[in-house]
């Protein structure tokens, strides 16, 4: 890869960030297509945030990836946001273009197209969400009006209540779980929450109520105890790593203003 006083700089702030594969992925497509691009991954602790937001104008940044648990945050010192960052309440990408920051969120999308990868279509399924954070917005944003019922469960449920009454708006059905069980009829499960990035992490679900039948999805791209749980007890279990290509294809496609190499992209992640 060159570097010089003409490279565009990118990257990913989060806290922790150090295991992000986004960097590998984002800079073998650069390289694919003779981009004169960096992507760098970037330690922000979320007492830093607004300093850091700063420096990307001041460093001549082309954008940046955010993620946890800046998310929700980063909102307040960005200048624009695209209407879909704006209801989700969450960005995921940033872009710096003539000094001013917008910020949008690809996460939605990437997720509903991970899933159809995969084969799994979302449309008159219930389903079990557990989180009510920036990611657990995308997500549900992404299914909101294409389940048929939406459960969520998040440790503080008042932040739960929010996220379903802002859905239920959008006419969503969603229901509100005061415990982690699962409930019958539910065919696909979602951790969005970050349990499950430390192996000593608590499980974000009760696994007792998973059923035979059920398909599992960590947003965390690796294989999680939650997963590992699943595919024990005989289910399917599919990490985040689809989302995280797709949600990265869209955030190319806005820095560059070019087609992205998806599968450079893909191969990219095979090689973690």
């Amino acid at each position: 890869m060159r570097i010089d006083g003409h490279t565009k700089l990118t990257g990913i702030i989060g806290y922790p960030v150090r295991h992000s594969l986004s960097p590998l992925m984002h800079n073998s497509a650069f390289e694919s297509l003779g981009l004169n691009y960096c992507y760098v991954p970037m330690e922000v602790p979320p007492e830093l945030l607004k300093d850091a937001i700063s420096g990307l104008r001041a460093l001549g940044f082309v954008g940046v990836n955010v993620t946890v648990p800046h998310k929700e945050r980063v909102l307040e010192y960005l200048d624009e946001l695209s209407e879909e960052a704006r209801f989700i309440g969450a960005v995921n990408t940033i872009h710096i273009k003539d000094g001013k920051l917008k910020g949008y969120n690809t996460d939605a999308g990437g997720f509903i197209r991970s899933l159809k990868e995969e084969g799994i279509l979302p449309e008159a399924r219930e389903v079990f969400l557990a989180g009510a954070g920036g990611a657990s917005k995308a997500v549900a944003f992404g299914l909101c009006g294409v389940c048929s019922k939406l459960y969520i469960y998040n440790r503080t449920t008042e932040k739960a209540e929010t996220l379903a009454e802002k859905l239920r708006q959008r006419g969503c059905t969603v229901e509100v779980l005061k415990s982690p069980e699962v409930p019958e009829g539910v065919s696909l499960v979602i951790n969005a929450t970050s349990l499950g990035l430390k192996e000593d992490d608590p499980l974000p679900m009760d696994v007792n109520t998973l059923i035979k039948g059920q398909v599992v999805y960590d947003l965390i791209y690796k294989e999680t105890p939650l997963l590992k749980e699943a595919s024990r007890r005989g289910l399917r279990a599919i990490d985040g790593s689809g989302m995280l290509l797709w949600q990265a294809v869209a955030a190319f496609r806005i820095w560059t203003g070019q087609e992205p190499p998806v599968e450079v992209m893909r191969a990219a992640l095979r090689k973690r």
